[in-house]
């Protein structure tokens, strides 16, 4: 269960704060991916009960995080809307443009950018139905489900590039819990030790490797983009 701790300090700021821009609804995707790889990869190839439980309880982790992303994005939206007379028609074309934002609407343009929780667990149930059948179809298939494994620790490597591309986007980490990276940087040292010491495959430590150089940027971006060290450049 440790792996969803890093989560709580940015739940908390985004809950209090009422404002989701500094967190990166890419981060949950991420996850979300890799973990249901991962799961579908344990029926071809069965590992540690303890590695499967984790992978459901962070599923469930992440869902809380985007739920909660949506629902305060969906709330500032209502709250910037213009509420004057001469605009209700106006109104009611905006408010409808934004809920039309929705994963049945097969638009590219908006993915992982819905307005509605239910389109994202719509979109994961299909992911999700679509890679279980055809990791029923092909469960005797070694190098199929060997893919399935590289890919699910290739995207958690990936973690924390869509953070990175979200702040230098904005040339900013207001928003974004510092508290959360460093737990992150943490367990992925630790991660890759271990991986190291039990001579684990290389794709598993190099994946390590990656996710310990991309949370460096970004712990490196809360310097730069800091008041401090913008005062000093000037």
């Amino acid at each position: 269960f440790g792996g969803i701790v890093p989560y709580i300090p940015q739940y908390l700021i985004i809950q209090r704060s009422q404002n989701a821009e500094g967190f990166s609804n890419y981060v949950c995707l991420t996850l979300l991916i890799a973990n249901i790889l991962r799961i579908e990869f344990w029926f071809g190839k069965h590992f540690e009960i303890p590695l499967l439980v984790q992978s459901i309880v962070m599923i469930i982790c992440m869902l809380v995080m985007l739920e909660l992303c949506i629902r305060v994005y969906s709330k500032s939206l209502c709250h910037h809307l213009p509420v004057n007379q001469q605009n209700i028609s106006h109104t009611k074309e905006l408010t409808l443009d934004i809920h039309e934002k929705k994963f049945t609407d097969f638009q590219m343009d908006y993915f992982w950018k819905w307005t509605t929780f239910a389109s994202y667990l719509q979109f994961l149930f299909v992911f999700t139905f679509i890679l279980s059948t055809i990791t029923w179809s092909l469960l005797d298939n070694t190098p199929y489900i060997e893919t399935i494994g590289f890919l699910a620790v290739f995207f958690e490597a990936l973690l924390g590039t869509p953070q990175f591309m979200r702040n230098l986007r904005l040339k900013s980490t207001e928003g974004m819990s510092v508290k959360m990276v460093l737990m992150w940087t943490s367990g992925d040292i630790f991660k890759t030790v271990y991986f190291i010491l039990r001579n684990a495959p290389k794709q598993f430590w190099l994946c390590g490797m990656l996710q310990i150089s991309i949370d460096i940027s970004i712990l490196c971006q809360v310097v730069f983009y800091s008041e401090k060290y913008r005062f000093r450049r000037r």
